[in-house]
């Protein structure tokens, strides 16, 4: 059934009607006296939700059982007296079945059958599946609200009354006061975190992956043990928790929730009502959420962006960034926001069919209201809008935004990485040779933008005419280090392969390129500018299959590097792999979508050990020490003071490194492959580590040929959290 307006719940006004069922019955109206319109037909299809969900619990017909009260009679009808229907709707939406939740739709048709078995009467118009449920909220210190929240009645309707005692109370004011003492995210704290906190993907505007925690150690990292754990809502995963003053959000599904960081009580919890066809937002892999003020910030797995109390988890602002008809052509919102100076901040991907290409925008953070947009693939008449071949603007694409920006206040600057095309066809005809003419801006670069306008500053393409998706369009790291004799402003960034650029942040002028060594595309780099010289061997040919190290899913892909200031050392996930690349191209005028095909293969010169963790000094270019092993890569790296670095990979094994020498310290074996960015905080003086582990995301099925007899659960998600005895 299609997905109708939320906000439309149709209501007739029968009161007439209502009454007279209410005194046959002996009670009150229930609805305000206003009736819910609904159909025979709507009724008919929930009495299967009903039968198939709820009557073990509730008994044939909504008579009772041994779990659950009836849902007919007068009980039913007095407790919903002076409300609204969409308070039934968000009840059992937000409560029932325990443990589990259906479609919107299937909410609504099941409330249609309730109504019917309470004698109201069907009409023409069926009833909507809405409203959208607001927050859970936090109890007040000073109040003893019903365990769970907002949609659980006083009276504990459908379950046991709650026993509201003397410990209930303290307990539910001790977790208000933990959020009511969070102060509000400045910009300040964003630049530069407490220690204690972790508040963007990659913790701070710098894009590091580092945090200057230094309680774990080489001496004691093996005493780490599991502290507390929870299950998510099932999703694709690649989720990043954040932490700020005890307190932690994380995000999956089509669920966000607040917990105590300490113990995992939780705090509060958000549900966002999706379209049937979103599947209760199982395909959602958003890197993570943002924080600022008292409000955080979080892309939907139906491409909005929502803003929400952070004290209360109450919803502040919707706003629609991808309509519906561009989410059916594959445009993806998977990376992560950032809020700078006010704004919020994004970039759209996987463009394949969606004309004009990508962009960049900006939401007011008060508003949701957009600000501005920056299109990621060059316009004709604009910079760069000579680059396609002389190809009218609206038959460009790609130029996806894969992952969060990075900013620099001190230049007023924000950074971010852009993807290719994949319609690489308009750069290959008429000729295949690189030239200004067919570069194919703004892909494959590193673009900075005003944060107030979003006007290009100034831009740098890594890679001209890409056309075997390699993708420049990862972390923008932001370092600050000596080269030639002096300190320089430096952006470090790679792409799938495992070649890092830098250039100074201040103007985009190259610096210099440090290759992990294991591509074969690249022949030679420009010591002056950075161009790469390409293969000729590797020059796409129409049907012929050439090996190509890496493939699409890159020696390395969206699992982040981490970067330590202090030793100016990058740490690198990579894995080992190549590709059997072929160009299929559509035919001459066809524009839109893919027409590169690739199979993942062992590299030729490989010996079977995939999951590499290299790290590399940038100051001097040389490797500081490598760790090599049967299981691909799957998550993040995370760094920290303490001189420990943390990653996963599809074997579940999690594990603690030496950052100087990359001795194993301590591993431990989750539930599922770590396929998120792992993150460290702490609370009361002791230092934490948690990561999520499952989900099944594109990045772990990618590997499981490589080494098919690791296999992994799915279909699940946990949070893992870990610190000293």
């Amino acid at each position: 059934m299609s997905q109708r307006s939320l906000a439309g719940v149709v209501l007739l006004a029968v009161a007439a009607v209502l009454g007279s069922v209410a005194q046959a019955q002996g009670g009150r109206a229930p609805f305000g006296g206003t009736a819910p319109s609904y159909t025979d037909g709507q009724a008919l299809r929930g009495k299967a939700v009903y039968e198939g969900n709820c009557l073990s619990c509730h008994g044939l017909g909504g008579t009772g059982g041994q779990f659950g009260p009836p849902l007919r009679g007068q009980p039913f009808l007095d407790h919903w007296a002076g409300q609204p229907v969409s308070a039934l709707f968000t009840y059992i939406q937000t409560n029932m079945p325990p443990g589990r939740r259906l479609s919107g739709a299937n909410y609504a048709d099941a409330e249609a059958y309730l109504l019917q078995l309470n004698g109201l009467p069907s009409g023409e118009a069926e009833l909507a599946d809405g409203p959208a449920p607001a927050a859970t909220p936090a109890p007040a210190a000073t109040s003893a609200p019903a365990p769970g929240g907002a949609y659980r009645s006083p009276a504990g309707f459908g379950r046991p009354a709650p026993n509201l005692d003397a410990f209930y109370t303290a307990e539910m004011a001790r977790r208000a006061n933990l959020l009511k003492a969070l102060p509000p995210v400045t910009d300040a704290m964003l630049d530069k975190p407490a220690p204690s906190d972790w508040l963007m993907w990659r913790r701070a505007w710098s894009s590091r992956g580092f945090s200057p925690l230094a309680q774990i150690t080489p001496k004691n990292a093996g005493q780490l043990r599991q502290t507390w754990s929870t299950t998510l809502r099932p999703s694709l995963n690649e989720i990043t928790p954040l932490v700020y003053g005890g307190v932690m959000f994380i995000y999956s599904a089509d669920t966000i929730q607040a917990y105590n960081a300490a113990n995992g009580d939780m705090l509060w919890e958000y549900v966002r009502p999706l379209p049937d066809a979103l599947i209760g937002g199982r395909n959602l892999r958003n890197k993570s959420m943002a924080i600022h003020g008292d409000t955080l910030y979080a892309p939907t797995a139906d491409a909005h962006i929502i803003a929400l109390d952070m004290r209360t988890g109450k919803l502040k602002w919707d706003h629609e960034v991808l309509s519906a008809e561009d989410r059916a052509r594959g445009v993806l919102m998977n990376g992560a926001p950032i809020v700078v100076k006010g704004k919020v901040m994004m970039g759209v991907s996987l463009s394949i069919n969606l004309k004009g290409g990508c962009y960049i925008f900006a939401l007011d953070a008060e508003t949701g209201k957009e600000v501005w947009r920056f299109n990621t693939v060059a316009r004709p008449g604009e910079v760069g809008g000579d680059s396609w071949n002389g190809i009218p603007g609206d038959q460009r694409y790609g130029g996806a935004v894969w992952t969060a920006g990075s900013f620099d206040p001190a230049l007023n600057l924000v950074y971010f990485g852009i993807g290719n095309t994949y319609d690489t066809e308009a750069l290959l005809t008429p000729k295949p040779e690189i030239t200004p003419e067919n570069a194919g801006l703004f892909t494959e670069s590193t673009v900075a933008l005003n944060p107030d306008t979003g006007k290009l500053v100034w831009h740098y393409q890594h890679m001209q005419r890409d056309v075997w998706d390699m993708d420049w369009a990862f972390e923008q790291t932001l370092v600050d280090m000596p080269v030639g004799g002096r300190m320089r402003k430096l952006l470090v960034t790679g792409s799938k392969l495992a070649i890092f650029d830098a250039v100074d942040r201040t103007d985009g002028s190259y610096v210099f390129s440090r290759d992990l060594g294991f591509q074969n595309l690249v022949s030679a780099i420009d010591p002056k500018t950075g161009a790469k010289s390409i293969n000729p061997a590797l020059t796409p040919e129409a049907g012929v299959t050439k090996t190509l190290c890496p493939g699409a899913n890159g020696i390395r892909n969206w699992p982040a590097t981490a970067y330590d200031p202090s030793s100016h050392v990058l740490y690198v996930p990579a894995v080992d792999a190549c590709s059997n690349f072929t160009w299929s191209p559509k035919g001459t005028g066809v524009r839109g979508g893919n027409d590169q095909r690739f199979q993942t293969k062992p590299n030729p010169k490989g010996d079977g050990r995939f999951g590499v963790i290299q790290a590399i000094d940038l100051a001097t270019g040389k490797t500081v020490w490598q760790d090599k092993r049967r299981a691909a890569i799957s998550s993040s790296m995370l760094a920290t003071g303490g001189g420990v670095v943390f990653n996963g990979a599809r074997d579940r094994y999690f594990r603690a490194f030496d950052s100087k020498t990359g001795k194993v310290l301590w591993e431990t074996r989750l539930d599922m492959p770590a396929s998120s960015s792992p993150i460290t905080y702490s609370v009361g003086g002791a230092q934490y580590v948690a990561v999520t582990a499952g989900g099944g995301n594109p990045q772990d099925t990618a590997w499981a040929a490589l080494s098919p007899e690791i296999v992994s659960p799915v279909n699940a998600v946990t949070l893992w959290v870990f610190k000293l005895p």
